[in-house]
């Protein structure tokens, strides 16, 4: 549940990113990478803050 709760909160930030770069008319293509470069990030924060300890 919390790994989700991670997932929505970067998806705000991830918005918020995004519509601030289209707004200052950065080409879609820079947004694009950087969107994805964030989901990457937002990911691989997500699943070692919300994993398990062995």
């Amino acid at each position: 549940m919390s790994f989700i709760m991670y997932l929505v909160g970067f998806a705000f930030i991830i918005g918020g990113i995004a519509w601030a770069l289209v707004v200052a008319k950065v080409s879609a293509i820079y947004v694009m990478i950087t969107v994805v470069i964030l989901v990457g990030v937002a990911i691989l924060t997500g699943v070692t803050r919300t994993r398990t300890r062995d």
